[in-house]
């Protein structure tokens, strides 16, 4: 898998080209601004460009903005945007062109190598990377005597927030320790209760499920 990196620190940018070279993807490029990324993804055509939300010169949300536009210059190169801390606002932004090849991950979750090495591998396969705080604060954004939510089941809502994360029903049968035939129950059951329709493409289910929790 082809990765192209965005991220002003340079001792993370860094550290994170190692990791990545270590774990296997091949890093053509390391920078440090938007500018340089778009002409990056531009010559390389990478599966997945990961994204550091704020970069040079105001470091406000020109890495945001960096990521949508290879989204639509580039809809085969998957991107997996980091920050520091979680805004809806993005998340929302970044689903605007689908929820496929698309990923938001607070920094923390670097530190778990298998785990982040895994969400770039998914992203750039096509399929979504959802940090779980996330999640959390678009399903408490919801909250409320007219949350659709309330007629979920606790385990219902747990599995919602896993298959917003982007995993699959097998992943969400480890995480939860049950068999992958009742989380296909319990995704069944969401889809029906909250009026969505069930889908086999589980980036679409994800895509979904997030817009309908962010509406």
């Amino acid at each position: 898998m082809r990765v192209v990196l965005a991220e002003d620190n340079v001792l993370l940018r860094e550290g994170l080209v190692r990791l990545l070279a270590e774990a296997g993807l091949e890093v053509l490029s390391g920078v440090e601004d938007a500018t340089a990324l778009l002409a990056d993804v531009g010559r390389h055509r990478p599966d997945v460009a990961i994204v550091d939300i704020r970069l040079p010169p105001t470091r406000t949300d020109e890495g945001l903005r960096a990521a949508r536009e290879i989204r639509r210059r580039h809809p085969g190169t998957g991107v997996l945007v980091l920050s520091q801390y979680v805004r809806v606002s993005y998340t929302v932004e970044l689903l605007d062109g689908g929820a496929n090849g698309v990923g938001y991950l607070l920094k923390d979750r670097v530190t778990n190598i298998a785990e982040f090495t895994e969400s770039v591998r998914r992203v750039g396969g096509g399929g979504s990377a959802f940090d779980p705080v996330v999640i959390n604060q678009l399903v408490q954004r919801r909250a409320g005597d007219d949350d659709p939510l309330h007629v979920l089941s606790e385990r219902e809502r747990a599995v919602l927030a896993l298959m917003a994360e982007g995993r699959t029903n097998q992943a969400i049968a480890e995480r939860l320790a049950i068999a992958e035939r009742t989380v296909e129950k319990h995704c069944t059951s969401i889809f029906t209760k909250l009026g969505l329709t069930a889908s086999p493409d589980d980036h679409r289910r994800v895509l979904a499920v997030l817009r309908y929790l962010n509406a």
